[in-house]
């Protein structure tokens, strides 16, 4: 049975990078009972110099999601910023990430990624659990059209986060990589699914195309709640913030949402959302979760007000 209304519900958050990290430090802040699933596809910079080279999984979103659970103690925040240090010097070392380095020496001590993971949890003292999408490194393709028309072929994470162009489907090689099975029993055992905020193909829809993770994902108990992008990027430059419901529902089609949360700046087209959000069966949550600044970015402490509200009800 649900339990969605409780104190302390348990929630499962799937994303990867900033996104992620908003959402976490948000939930944080309303149940202890939180587990992050991460994406593992990503390809760039100090995570792909590491998978490439150790053949691992790219630690990157894992890192900053253990990250953004440091509790904020002194022991919480220096840890956080130890994770996220990056060397700069004119060796091979430039630009890794210490936290990085943390997660692939636990990997070559562990085999199973997860336990690795849980070392470092331990270490941080994370006021939740962190675990992969897969427990293989997975590979992102895109099929493309330019605005001129002419389609191609876009392969790797890193490569179809800045391609600009129309996105017309979204694949990972291998097709059927096996999905955590942590990750697999934390959302059949959730009271609510979160996903979003975002990059939207490469940290929120790739969770859908991991059949077992998007089985369990459809199949759970769980009431499911999408966060919205306050802003577009390289990914979504032609899309609407209806379109990011209708792409959602394209590579996921028997996905139900019980809820999803804009903020009203985000919003291009108020009854075409709210059609879009019923036609997934989901309640339209607006609510301001911006930064004060007006930036692009999800305010913590007002995000955990709102998905306190949405998951009393």
């Amino acid at each position: 049975m649900n339990n969605s209304g409780r104190r302390n519900p348990a929630v499962v958050a799937l994303g990867g990078g900033h996104g992620l990290s908003a959402s976490l430090k948000a939930l944080r802040q309303i149940t202890e009972n939180l587990t992050a699933v991460v994406t593992v596809a990503d390809d760039g910079g100090s995570s792909g110099r590491l998978r490439e080279e150790l053949h691992c999984l790219p630690p990157g979103d894992l890192r900053m999601a253990l990250a953004a659970l440091c509790d904020d103690t002194e022991w919480g925040n220096t840890w956080s910023q130890v994770l996220q240090k990056r060397f700069k010097s004119n060796g091979p070392l430039n630009n890794h990430a210490i936290g990085n380095l943390l997660i692939a020496g636990l990997w070559e001590m562990f085999p199973d990624p997860v336990i690795g993971l849980d070392y470092v949890a331990k270490l941080l003292n994370a006021k939740g659990r962190v675990l992969p999408m897969s427990t293989v490194p997975i590979t992102v393709g895109a099929d493309v059209e330019s605005a001129g028309g002419v389609k191609q072929e876009i392969i790797g994470q890193s490569e179809v986060a800045k391609c600009g162009q129309h996105i017309d489907h979204l694949w990972l090689d291998p097709a059927d990589p096996p999905a955590a099975q942590e990750a697999l029993a934390a959302i059949r055992q959730a009271d609510w699914v979160v996903l979003g905020p975002g990059s939207w193909y490469t940290s929120v829809i790739v969770h859908l195309l991991v059949p077992e993770l998007a089985d369990a994902i459809v199949a759970t108990p769980a009431k499911r709640l999408v966060t919205l992008n306050l802003a577009l990027d390289k990914e979504t430059t032609d899309l609407s913030t209806v379109d990011h419901l209708t792409v959602l529902h394209n590579h996921a089609p028997g996905l139900w949402i019980d809820a999803v949360l804009v903020d009203p700046t985000a919003i291009d087209d108020l009854t075409a959302l709210e059609t879009a959000a019923a036609r997934l069966g989901a309640d339209l949550f607006i609510r301001d979760v911006t930064t004060e600044s007006g930036s692009a970015h999800h305010d913590p402490a007002k995000l955990a007000a709102a998905y306190q509200e949405i998951m009393a009800n």
